[in-house]
């Protein structure tokens, strides 16, 4: 009898190099993790080891106990929760009136948003400081918020959901009666659940993760942020705590996976409509 090898299927080959990858992405991580229980000795090391001989939970506890963690965790969620609020808000306003509300200069608009979406920001960082200076609102927790409370990236990518929404709900809409205010808040936001929930995740990635924003319009403790906190204080003058700084991460990349773990469902879906009609 002839025995015929059956080669691998696609699908083995893709969920092997998937595996490999997800492997590749999750060792930082695991390394992060471990050496966060770790004391600086033993971090340092030659040859490195992985698991911690004797853990210790003394690196978590400075950033409590000595560090304020408290604080700057608070000024981060404040920060990070102004500015998803604002996105969403308006992102979807403007993306609502790009897609469905005829007006002059609909099309130059949505030009000009296009282009700002490939100015990077640091072009525009020493002007905003100016504004915000002038403004008065210097280490102020609006000078944290305000100038991204709307992003060109969330117009484009709620006008381009809302795109597919059909004209027929619209106008049925409007022949009962309804304004445009109430046809956004009542008929278009309903539907907008899986974009809204992309721009959430995007939008407090950048914020929570924003750094030189913060170490610039904060000028005190009381406003710092985790990521400005995370690198002054982690770092001295002659040597670094790779302890504080590693348990430090820890702390930052947490609420980031949770809030994903919860969401992720909605954020695929939202990635993959955007955009179809």
């Amino acid at each position: 009898m002839s025995v015929t090898r059956r080669r691998p299927s696609a699908k083995v080959l893709t969920y092997a190099v998937l595996t490999v990858g997800l492997a590749a992405w999750l060792v930082p991580f695991a390394w992060m993790a471990l050496g966060s229980v770790k004391t600086q000795g033993e971090i340092l090391q030659r040859p490195p080891t992985w698991w911690p001989e004797n853990p210790t939970g003394a690196n978590f506890a400075a950033w409590f106990d000595r560090l304020g963690f408290t604080t700057y965790f608070t000024n981060s969620l404040v920060v990070a929760a102004a500015t998803v609020l604002g996105n969403l808000v308006f992102c979807s306003m403007v993306g609502y009136a790009l897609a469905k509300v005829d007006f002059p200069g609909k099309r130059a608009l949505f030009v000009v948003v296009m282009v700002t979406l490939m100015v990077p920001g640091v072009v525009t960082f020493v002007p905003l400081f100016v504004m915000v200076s002038k403004l008065g609102l210097v280490n102020t927790y609006a000078a944290l918020v305000l100038p991204f409370v709307t992003t060109p990236l969330g117009v484009f990518l709620m006008r381009q959901f809302i795109l597919g929404i059909p004209d027929s709900l619209l106008e049925a809409a409007r022949i009962d009666g309804a304004g445009e205010l109430r046809i956004f808040a009542r008929v278009v936001m309903p539907l907008c659940g899986p974009p809204l929930a992309t721009l959430g995740i995007l939008t407090f990635l950048s914020s929570w993760n924003n750094f030189l924003w913060p170490l610039v319009a904060a000028q005190s403790e009381s406003r710092y942020t985790l990521p400005v906190a995370l690198s002054l204080y982690s770092t001295g003058q002659n040597a670094t705590d790779y302890g504080l700084l590693l348990a430090g991460s820890v702390l930052v990349i947490t609420p980031i996976l949770l809030l994903f773990v919860a969401l992720q469902r909605y954020f695929i879906r939202g990635v993959a409509t955007t955009g179809l009609k």
